[in-house]
């Protein structure tokens, strides 16, 4: 073979070559994207806790493949309706049972959790489960799941137990809502105003609003001596 035509085979089997190991990166870069923008948090902490990005990325691909067999499912407006009637019982128990309140809590998110097709059995499977669908408020369950085990054992400050009804319910929300109706839901219990008159906002513990006095009302003054508005 003349050595002009080694040549050009020579240079199309490198331009072959290259075209193939740009296209692998693309794909390799996109898919990094993906994951990146589908798992949230959750990419970092997997690929701080691998050995290397690959083996990290192969195991949250592992993770979707599983999260796809499962059989997720919303729930009904009435069972919806249902655990945020429960949530808010839940909440309002806290001032008096603060322990208590945090394992009802997590009671409550896993029973959501089965609700919805997830499996329950192992929590880090279930960690894994989540991730792929929730994976930007993840790190409140484990947080608060922390905190509900040293509630059992009574290790746990008033102000770690109100934290971890706050991680809880962020979850919870989440589970709530239906497919394409984030932030829209209106059965969530953010959205409902506890029975006490407190505001949906307002953290499990805290006082809620004063209610200005009839003669304060006329008057247009609060019980400070301030103007009202």
């Amino acid at each position: 073979m003349p050595a002009d035509t080694l040549l050009w085979v020579a240079a199309v089997v490198v331009a072959v070559v290259a075209i193939i190991a740009v296209g692998y990166a693309v794909l390799r870069q996109r898919r990094r994207h993906r994951l990146r923008d589908r798992f949230g948090p959750e990419y970092d902490r997997t690929v701080r806790e691998r050995e290397n990005r690959r083996e990290a990325e192969q195991e949250l691909l592992a993770r979707e493949q599983r999260f796809d067999s499962l059989d997720i499912r919303p729930l009904t407006s009435e069972a919806r309706q249902a655990y945020a009637k429960k949530w808010t019982e839940v909440q309002e128990r806290f001032v008096d049972a603060p322990g208590f309140s945090v394992t009802e809590a997590d009671h409550l998110v896993t029973s959501v959790m089965a609700d919805r097709g997830y499996p329950t059995d192992d929590f880090e499977q279930r960690i894994a489960d989540l991730s792929v669908a929730h994976g930007r408020t993840l790190d409140h369950y484990r947080k608060a799941h922390e905190i509900s085990g040293r509630a059992v054992r009574q290790a746990a400050s008033t102000e770690e137990l109100r934290q971890a009804m706050v991680h809880y319910r962020a979850l919870f929300e989440e589970l709530l809502e239906a497919p394409g109706s984030r932030g829209a839901n209106n059965d969530s219990p953010r959205d409902r105003s506890p029975r006490d008159g407190s505001s949906p906002d307002r953290s499990p513990g805290d006082p809620a609003p004063r209610t200005p006095r009839p003669a304060e009302a006329r008057s247009g003054r609060t019980g400070d001596g301030t103007q009202a508005d």
